[in-house]
């Protein structure tokens, strides 16, 4: 039976929980929250569409660290403060995964997230 790997790359956030922030199973990707933490500066920009911007490049860099691409995301839960910002989310959705016909399902959400956070993002995937 497959053993859970966690998941990791430099800078990638560590969370203040007793979790891991990915993890792998067998050829199962599964994240837990990807915020807009920018992993240059260590911290949470202020600005909406950086974090917006930073949070897809996290879920980039994280699946990466798993051995795929972004072609192997197969499901994204995003969650938000306000779905006003949905307009931006979906700018990011779009550079991310330009082909209308090769996109993962998503569902986007308000959610009580951390005051300090604009977005995060939930991804499973398979490699």
């Amino acid at each position: 039976m497959a053993k859970r790997q966690v998941i990791e790359f430099p800078g990638m956030y560590q969370h203040s929980n007793p979790a891991p922030g990915c993890i792998m199973i067998g050829n199962m990707v599964f994240s837990g929250s990807i915020s807009g933490f920018d992993i240059e500066t260590q911290s949470d920009p202020d600005g909406l569409e950086e974090q917006i911007a930073n949070a897809f490049d996290n879920m980039r860099r994280t699946i990466e660290a798993a051995g795929g691409t972004t072609d192997n995301i197969a499901r994204v839960m995003i969650y938000l403060h306000d779905m006003d910002h949905r307009d931006i989310v979906n700018h990011e959705w779009i550079k991310m995964f330009p082909d209308e016909a090769n996109r993962p399902v998503r569902k986007v959400l308000t959610a009580d997230i951390p005051k300090r956070l604009h977005i995060q993002l939930e991804m499973t995937a398979v490699i």
